[in-house]
């Protein structure tokens, strides 16, 4: 209902008159005050008093006294996960539960009235420094043509351009080499293009090419893609400084000043070299920075130089060195091929071309120190890329072709030896460039001094190699597999439809990425095929890693929707098929409560689950529905938490309801999706039901009617020490439990004790061993299938003896019988469990399971019963109900008198079960089935507990839902 508009009051946000005291804060700045701090003495009256956890506030907004916000931008500010509450905007209860007045105060933030529309800038989200302390220094952030354009134009004008491009000209043509660069420009272009899609898609952060990608593919690929290009990167400081030693070694030679010998001298130069490059880059920012500036004046410089060299006429001299003026006849002979050398092949020279196209991810690469990424990078990118483009073609065509092996600019002017440390520079590595130890920052912009050290020693690596033409090819593949996984991970996020990813940068096509992926894979391949397998190995190695060690991080990346989207269309199909008994699993729902409260139950299901079918963990809040949602919240991460630390491939779920079987019932109809719906309810064996309240007794023998009503089977674990350790475990975490109700053995939870746990305590505790954690050894499994229920008795031990911890154990089947038919009966079961193809190793008849139980046994039952007896002395039916008003747990005479039988049959598998199976390491038994309205409670239960007691192994009793889970047809 929409609130009524006020008249408008003085702007004085610390006075109004009212019962409600409110406050009005902008972040923690006024007075020392945190985000919730109320102002003194503020208040305003409110006619429509409004819940708010406790407190209460009003504001005015748009004219109406209301607790909502107008949208600001800390509201959604470093966004984790779905329902994490942002500060300064109210949360649902706040707005939707009504307020008592003695709830106290409310304080809420609430954005600046001066702003017009509350959506601030990006600042406001940064913490301000603590009181009494000078700032800290402002980092130094650049613009898209400083941070971007430069140095990817600085990184894309290299050695290749100085000290190949000429030689590539005279081997290719001018033709192939233009063919050559529009190649490679394809790619890189392509690339750029999906680098803009990826940097605008989000707020960028520091962290490079690595948190781009990671950010929108997840840390799997991200991390390897980090790796790889920080290698490439490392290799390619090499390769440049190797060029520029060569021209340094050159000119020495010339002058007969070698040092040790030409190979050698690359090396010291080299080596020298990087680690003054090293020098300026520890130096920090501000002055790489200037000397990116410098060397982008001298390479301007230098192409003018060669430029005006072309068109100044040649000497005698210079036309006997082999340099000329543009003449048609000499540009006619340059525009075709001319192969000549071991080299002389056009994707060899694209392998070596390739490595000065791969800069046009400088700029990316210092996300964190640009002002705005997602302008700079899309635009300074994309115009580096055109303008070094252009630079290359022009250069190749004026390149005039000298007769002889050496191929040179015309001209001295563009021979350019003396070029300076520009193909040298030490590309930038950002902190998160390289995860982990090697990222960590230092300083005011966080300068990764680790990973510039590592740069270093694998740039001196390669140095020494000392060979241009060698190192060249290795950039080449790590490069293209570096942008092929670029690409792919943006055509990878599109198809995914993530509503996650929008990136604003409009030339992006998601076709264009996965072309561009391809295309760099097969590029890969026909340059040198054994360096991409090697390529392509170590990102599935560095893959694997990652993904072994599993990093506790969620960054919402496109996997994660690709995951979803496998799921539902995978859980739809299944919808679209019929059951049939050959793809029968016990699908399990686990009344766990707590799954840490009974591990061994967990365990069970899960050892049989695993990898085959689904598990459901349900835990029932019992209580007021606003005092145990905050409750289920604050728990439900936890659970799910330890139950992956106990490597348990389980849901968890819990419902809140007023009372156990009531929310049992909405758990049983509930649980799962289509086809992916529990078929089977786990619970444990209700071991206080004789000293339990009379209702929760009725409740758990209720639970197990209705799972037949609902077509459920039943599998219930009774242990002898019983299944719940929540004492132990809640003593261990609230010292004050013991005093507390006891949680029940029922398998549910009626108080969800372990609510009191913080979900980290609760993640994190140790883990409890259980039976089913063990190896069993060569022990038997004794399946009693004494009753027909389709065969869910026999399935469960069977999927339990394929798992390696009880592959060992001999599985034992016992069946009823007659003892002058005993032959005849075990040879049609072996035939039929033949035909069911269990492996089963032994198969015995009882036939003694009819026999008269011994005295002593049916007196202990007759005690068992004595307490919840009505003693009507076979009155009729009437009398008798009037008698068991508001006490059905009752059972009457002729209750018993009926069902002695029965009774006596529990009491002697007892026996039996003593007799044969007392060193089993776990027990089967086919689940007696009561009468609903015709078996009190308390006579169902004692049965179960005579069948039960005394048995040292785990006791499973398994009842099917009366159809076939089994068959023997092959159709």
């Amino acid at each position: 209902m929409a609130e009524l508009p006020v008249p408008e009051l003085p702007v004085t946000p610390s006075r109004c008159s009212g019962r409600f005291t409110i406050s009005t804060l902008v972040g923690t700045e006024e007075g020392g005050r945190g985000p919730y701090a109320p102002a003194e003495g503020s208040s305003c009256d409110s006619a429509h008093p409004t819940h708010l956890s406790g407190s209460t506030f009003c504001t005015r907004t748009f004219g109406y006294n209301t607790v909502d916000v107008v949208p600001a931008y800390e509201h959604y500010a470093n966004s984790k996960g779905v329902g994490d509450g942002r500060k300064g905007r109210p949360s649902l209860a706040d707005l939707h539960s009504i307020l008592k007045p003695d709830q106290g105060h409310l304080q809420v933030l609430v954005s600046d009235p001066q702003r017009s529309n509350g959506l601030v800038e990006a600042g406001l989200e940064e913490p301000t420094g603590e009181p009494g302390k000078a700032p800290a220094p402002e980092p130094v952030r650049f613009g898209w043509v400083k941070g971007v354009m430069i140095r990817c134009m600085l990184n894309i004008w290299g050695v290749i351009l100085y000290l190949r491009l000429p030689w590539i000209t005279a081997q290719a043509g001018i033709a192939l080499t233009w063919l050559i660069i529009l190649m490679s420009v394809t790619v890189t272009t392509i690339t750029g293009l999906s680098i803009s899609a990826i940097s605008t898609n989000g707020k960028v952060k520091s962290g490079g090419t690595y948190f781009l990608i990671s950010r929108s593919l997840g840390p799997e690929l991200g991390g390897s893609i980090g790796l790889i290009f920080a290698f490439a990167n490392a290799v390619a400081v090499a390769m440049h400084t190797v060029g520029f030693a060569e021209t340094v070694r050159d000119l020495l030679q010339e002058h007969n000043s070698l040092i040790v010998d030409p190979t050698n001298d690359i090396r010291i130069i080299g080596v020298v070299t990087v680690t003054v490059l090293l020098g300026i880059s520890l130096a920090g920012m501000e002055w790489e920075a200037k000397a990116q500036i410098l060397f982008f004046l001298v390479i301007l410089v230098s192409f003018i130089n060669y430029l005006v060299g072309t068109v100044i006429p040649a000497t005698a001299e210079k036309q006997s060195k082999g340099f000329f003026s543009y003449r048609a006849d000499i540009f006619a002979q340059n525009f075709v091929p001319n192969w000549r050398g071991p080299e002389g092949s056009f994707f060899s020279l694209f392998s070596i071309f390739f490595p000065s196209a791969t800069g046009i991810l400088a700029g990316a690469n210092i996300s964190g120190d640009l002002k705005d990424p997602a302008v700079a990078i899309p635009k300074g990118t994309l115009m580096a890329i055109f303008w070094t483009t252009m630079s290359y073609l022009a250069l190749s065509a004026t390149i005039e072709h000298e007769h002889g092996v050496r191929i040179r600019p015309p001209h001295h002017s563009g021979d350019l030896r003396c070029y300076p440390l520009l193909g040298a520079g030490l590309p930038r590595l950002s902190p998160q460039s390289l995860p982990g130890f090697f990222g960590k920052g230092y300083g005011r912009n966080s300068e990764p001094i680790r990973g510039y050290m590592l740069t270093y020693v694998i740039a001196v690596g390669f140095i020494l190699i000392a060979e241009l033409n060698a190192i060249a090819p290795i950039i080449s593949n790590f490069f293209l597999c570096s942008y092929a996984l670029i690409n792919f991970s943006c055509f990878h996020a599109s198809i995914t439809n993530s509503p996650g990813w929008r990136p604003s940068f409009r030339y992006y096509s998601k076709w264009a990425a996965l072309f561009g992926a391809a295309i760099s894979v097969v590029i890969m391949f026909l340059l040198t095929w054994w360096a991409a397998l090697i390529a392509l190995g170590i990102i599935i190695f560095l893959l694997g890693y990652v993904l072994y060690k599993k990093p506790d991080i969620n960054w919402g990346s496109s996997i994660q929707a690709s995951s979803y989207n496998m799921a539902l269309n995978y859980s739809v199909g299944l919808s679209e098929v019929d059951d049939h008994i050959k793809n029968y699993r016990p699908q399990c729902l686990v009344l766990t409560g707590p799954p840490n409260f009974r591990p061994a139950l967990v365990d069970f299901v899960g050892t049989f689950t695993k990898n085959l079918s689904l598990m459901v963990c349900g835990n029932v809040l019992i209580g007021p529905r606003k005092l145990k949602m905050p409750e289920s919240r604050l728990t439900a991460d936890g659970h799910t938490k330890w139950l992956m630390k106990r490597k348990i491939k389980a849901f968890y779920t819990d419902v809140v309801a007023e009372d156990l079987r009531s929310g049992v019932q909405m758990l049983i109809q509930a649980a799962g999706l289509g086809r992916m719906r529990p078929n089977t309810l786990v619970l444990g064996y209700k071991r206080n039901w004789r000293t339990a309240s009379p209702q929760s007794l009725e409740d758990y023998v209720g639970i197990l009617h209705d799972a037949f009503d609902f077509k459920y089977g039943i599998c219930l674990m009774r242990m002898k020490n019983g299944l719940n350790v929540s004492r132990v475990m809640q003593a261990h975490v609230n010292p004050t439990f013991e005093a507390a109700e006891h949680s029940k053995e029922n398998g549910a939870s009626s108080r969800a004790a372990s609510g009191a746990a913080d979900p980290t305590t609760l993640a994190g505790e140790q883990q409890a061993n259980t039976i089913f954690q063990s190896e069993q050894g060569k022990k038997t499994i004794d399946i009693y299938w004494l009753f027909d229920d389709g065969g869910l008795t026999l399935l469960i031990p069977y999927l339990l003896g394929r798992k390696k911890r009880w592959g060992k154990c001999k599985i034992r089947v016992f069946v009823g019988g007659q003892i002058n038919r005993m032959d005849e009966e075990r040879k049609a079961i072996v035939s039929l469990l033949s035909k069911f193809r269990l492996n089963f190793h032994e198969v015995h008849v009882l036939p003694d399971i009819n026999q008269k139980p011994r005295p002593e046994h049916i007196k202990r039952f007759d005690d068992l019963i004595a307490p919840f007896r009505l003693n009507d002395g076979f009155k009729d039916e009437a009398t008798v109900a009037e008698m068991r008003q508001g006490c059905p747990w009752k059972i009457s005479d002729e209750e018993v008198n009926k069902n002695r039988a029965k009774s006596l049959r529990q009491v002697r598998l007892n026996e039996i079960l003593l007799d044969y199976s007392r060193d089993a390491v776990l027990i089967a038994i086919t689940l007696p089935v009561g009468r609903k309205g015709r078996c009190p409670s308390s006579l169902y239960m004692a049965w179960l507990e005579t069948l039960s007691q005394d048995l040292r192994p785990p006791v499973i009793l398994t009842r099917g839902n009366q159809e076939n889970v089994l068959t023997f047809y092959c159709q």
